[in-house]
């Protein structure tokens, strides 16, 4: 499913972990493919299962917001549609694909269409760096992190680009609060993600999760950066404007936003992108906080019970299987927890919004950060030194 740096040996078991590039390599060569051949053929494979879960996982958590919402709402919510309505997105889907695409008379017809396609491609490809195990990622790059931070920064271009091209008064405005919200809430959350690298000593997804897995649940960064957590989960609900947040597209304020003028699959395009969003930025907060694919047991008690080796091909299989499961597991819980916040908390004006991100996110964000340092210097064992 996923890839890795190039390694000297192609064996299907490693001590870190399954290596599943090396096992279909090794599988084409023997079936008489050279390396290169056979490296060619796996490189669009990571790229469409990834891009297939993306869409999968937009599917299941619009069905979640639906039926989460009519229980908070005490009503039945989609039910017709397939069983308990499961394929109620799918309809929605299907409809928005059938849609008349329509373009306003006199927008910008260029702009207009590359707008929504800015903001979906940026966050398709943060998925890159998304670790479900060791070796069960697209790409473990050195600055995996960081190249999140700059793919996301795309994204505000992209809607102020459409709320511009529109010709629409209420759409530029909208584009406008998308992208002064943006910039308000990248600052904190870089300077809370700083954080967890400076214990990490790295800016590897792969070598944060590593790092959080030593003594399983008690070794998760959530209890050495309790502050930075929450600093990052509400940046991440501002970055992907969901409610208490959603001020770029307040119905009652602004029609739709920087989505007014869209229709068919332009805006199914934006709509896609906000809830792959939703989805990454709580895989990354399990990532960076929850120890990622790590069990709250560590995987080497489980081994000893089983009386196997850690680098045993039985334990392999059952360790990453756990690492997907529970990397999902705390996804999706944070993905209820968002619809939660929804329908429980009110809608903010957009001078607090701007207020709670420059002069409270950021100043907290500041001390977090020197506090962390402090920390590290004083007890380098316990906070990376």
């Amino acid at each position: 499913m996923f890839t890795t740096p190039a390694k000297a040996s192609l064996a299907m078991i490693h001590p870190a972990g399954i290596d599943l590039e090396s096992s279909f390599t090794n599988a084409m060569q023997g079936l008489g493919l050279s390396p290169q051949v056979a490296h060619i053929l796996w490189l669009p494979l990571p790229m469409a299962i990834v891009l297939v879960a993306a869409v999968v996982g937009v599917l299941v958590t619009v069905w979640l917001e639906r039926k989460i919402s009519a229980a908070a709402q005490q009503r039945i919510g989609p039910e017709y549609a397939g069983a308990l309505g499961i394929l109620q997105p799918m309809a929605d889907g299907l409809k928005l694909l059938v849609k008349e695409d329509v373009i306003p008379a006199r927008a910008d017809g260029l702009l207009f269409t590359l707008g929504p396609v800015l903001v979906l491609v940026p966050v398709i490809l943060s998925w890159l760096i998304v670790p479900f195990g060791q070796n069960l990622l697209i790409s473990n790059v050195g600055i995996g992190i960081f190249l999140w931070i700059a793919l996301s920064s795309i994204q505000p271009i992209g809607l102020l680009m459409s709320g511009y091209a529109s010709n629409n008064k209420y759409s530029l405005l909208g584009g406008l609060r998308a992208a002064a919200q943006s910039i308000s809430y990248e600052i904190p959350l870089a300077l809370a993600v700083l954080a967890v690298v400076m214990m990490s000593n790295s800016l590897s997804t792969v070598d944060i999760v590593d790092q959080q897995n030593g003594a399983g649940l008690l070794s998760w960064n959530i209890w050495r950066q309790p502050v930075g957590f929450l600093i990052f989960w509400i940046c991440a609900l501002a970055e992907c404007e969901r409610l208490p947040f959603d001020l770029p597209e307040a119905e009652e304020e602004l029609v739709a936003g920087y989505q007014t003028e869209y229709a068919g699959m332009k805006f199914a395009l934006f709509y896609l992108g906000s809830y792959i969003n939703l989805v990454l930025s709580a895989l990354l907060v399990s990532v960076l906080y929850l120890g990622g694919w790590g069990f709250p047991i560590p995987v080497e008690w489980l081994a000893g019970w089983m009386g196997q080796s850690i680098d045993a091909p039985l334990v392999q299989v059952i360790t990453a299987s756990i690492g997907i499961v529970m990397t999902i597991l705390k996804t999706y819980l944070l993905v209820f927890l968002a619809i939660l916040l929804r329908w429980t908390t009110p809608r903010v004006r957009i001078d607090q919004l701007l207020d709670l991100g420059w002069k409270f996110l950021l100043p907290i964000s500041l001390v977090n950060l020197l506090f962390t340092a402090a920390l590290k210097l004083a007890f380098p064992i316990a906070f990376g030194g």
